[in-house]
């Protein structure tokens, strides 16, 4: 790097001195070359979702033992076994590899990733996250109400996923290549649409895979993210399970006001 450069490059950082989001910025693209590797989005993917994965696998494994923990379950009836996890976790691992891999490389042929110099700056963060996950939210209800109602695309398509009629936290990504492909699709073309900041793109991922997995945990916790969002405006597990049990109700992943306004809310169990 030049002198005139790094000048360049110290003044604006100064500009963003004491700025979390802007040391988190430098700490990632200080490992630049991975960052820009077409094996990173799927590393990055596949790492994220176990991660999420790990703490509901072992309170799966410890709530058969702590009645404590099995007060949490919203089906205590139903616990998943080693023998339905290692598939989901094969499939994921399979789809990752063969399916998204391929089309991320072509993704980073096609759009070199670029890595501006400063961070973005919070409150632009929190605006564009939550408007991705509004838009991801609308974007699969409808896609997911489509194909409960054509019966051919449900049978052809969705019914892999309704094979756990009480949902666990792997379960969140067992699913026909087409849904993953659709929804990963509607994931990742928000941000672009949005001009985000390659970091606000890196957080909207992170809480996306984060809020599907605790979707599908079959857990109702203390802390679950519909209990911190007021006003029943957020569905989170209960509602999400009670879809996997009925079927034919509450069709959006996270928030709860297409279901309302279109007549398919049911109340979940928590409530």
């Amino acid at each position: 790097m030049r002198g005139g450069e790094r000048r360049e490059r110290f003044c604006l950082c100064c500009c963003h001195h004491g700025s979390c989001l802007q040391l988190l910025w430098d700490f990632l693209t200080a490992k630049e070359t991975l960052i820009k590797s077409p094996y990173f989005p799927v590393l990055f993917s596949f790492t994220a979702y176990m991660a999420f994965c790990l703490p509901y696998i072992t309170l799966d494994f410890l709530s058969t033992r702590l009645p404590c923990l099995r007060k949490y379950k919203i089906q205590p009836q139903n616990y998943p076994t080693l023998g339905m996890m290692v598939p989901c976790i094969i499939q994921s691992a399979y789809h990752h590899v063969v399916l998204i891999f391929p089309v991320t490389f072509f993704h980073w042929y096609w759009r070199p990733v670029n890595l501006p110099v400063l961070a973005p700056e919070l409150p632009e963060v929190l605006l564009e996250v939550t408007v991705c996950l509004l838009l991801f939210d609308f974007e699969y209800f409808l896609w997911h109400l489509l194909h409960h109602k054509v019966p051919w695309l449900y049978k052809t398509f969705h019914k892999v996923h309704h094979k756990h009629i009480s949902t666990f936290a792997l379960t969140t990504q067992y699913s026909s290549v087409w849904e993953l492909l659709s929804l990963g699709f509607f994931a990742a073309i928000n941000p672009v649409l949005l001009r985000c900041h390659p970091l606000t793109e890196m957080i909207f991922f992170l809480v996306n895979i984060w809020l599907s997995v605790e979707d599908h945990s079959g857990y109702d916790l203390p802390w679950s993210t519909h209990r911190l969002v007021p006003f029943g405006l957020y569905g989170g597990a209960p509602h999400h399970d009670l879809h996997h049990l009925k079927f034919k109700s509450n069709y959006a992943p996270y928030f709860t006001h297409w279901d309302r306004l279109f007549g398919t809310f049911t109340e979940s169990h928590s409530h």
